[in-house]
């Protein structure tokens, strides 16, 4: 994405995105960057902790921190979640406050609102997914909350979003960047490496392990990766496995196909009982 200059010189700054889970927070991300630099589905709370974009043109320099969605922690999983994107918000220049446009405005969102300052930017995703009367109406009941600006917008087309990325860097402290010309995440190759598998799992066994998965990378010596995936019992890891290990084949094959060529994926799936409700 392009831009003309700033005035006052280089800007650069941190953008947070709060909302509801499943509000488009990590789309929106990945297209304001212009690439994938966070992992994606339809499934809620789908990310799990402070992922950063980083988006750099010739008048600014745009960190994006995509958070955790906001919700009613159940276990201790998602107190930490809770607390790992409340955190993420305390130190950014602008807050913006991320509503489904398909879904109706609720007190999830009236609670995530409460606690953001008053010059928040409120933005209405998904908006290729509705018609404008209901874009409208969404704008009229996000209106009483009485923040900086609204931006009806849809990350998965692109529609809104450069006129928001443009209001957004207006409003960045002048100032030096602060990651090379040519990164777009801080996120180690190890971290992505394990949120592309569980990626790759929240889409091949949708229904049957919505949070139960966890994964991390145990070793790496390139090309060679080990990636440990994580469930809570042993009937999960039989469906993770698939029928003669028909799912994990191509989890591994799909995830290779994004790393660089020549990168080996060792795949093992491991049961740790119970583990997203044990706060270590």
């Amino acid at each position: 994405m392009t831009g003309s200059g700033a005035p006052g010189g280089f800007r650069c700054g941190i953008v947070g995105l709060a909302g509801r889970p499943n509000a488009g927070k990590s789309t929106l991300v990945n297209r304001i960057v212009g690439q994938k630099v966070t992992i994606v589905s339809d499934k809620p709370q789908t990310t799990r902790t402070e992922m950063r974009g980083v988006l750099t043109r010739g008048d600014a320099q745009m960190i994006l921190v995509d958070t955790p969605g906001l919700h009613k922690p159940r276990t201790a999983l998602g107190r930490r979640m809770n607390a790992a994107a409340s955190q993420a918000l305390h130190d950014v220049d602008v807050t913006c406050l991320v509503i489904d446009a398909t879904a109706q405005y609720g007190r999830g969102d009236a609670f995530i609102a409460r606690s953001l300052r008053a010059d928040s930017v409120v933005v209405v995703t998904k908006c290729d997914l509705v018609g404008p009367s209901v874009i409208l109406k969404q704008l009229a009941a996000l209106g009483e909350l009485d923040f900086e600006a609204y931006f009806p917008v849809s990350g998965r087309t692109g529609e809104g979003v450069e006129t928001l990325v443009d209001h957004l860097v207006a409003r960045l402290p002048t100032g030096p960047p602060l990651y090379g010309a040519d990164a777009t995440s801080d996120t180690t190759q190890a971290v992505w490496v394990a949120e592309l598998v569980r990626e790759r799992l929240l889409e091949t066994a949708r229904d049957e392990l919505p949070h139960s998965i966890a994964t991390r990378v145990t070793d790496w010596d390139w090309p060679h990766i080990r990636c440990e995936i994580v469930v809570e019992r042993p009937s999960q890891k039989a469906i993770v496995i698939g029928r003669g290990g028909s799912r994990l084949k191509s989890v591994g094959i799909a995830v290779r196909a994004e790393l660089p060529p020549g990168a080996y994926l060792q795949l093992t799936v491991k049961v740790e009982k119970d583990w997203q409700r044990r706060p270590a």
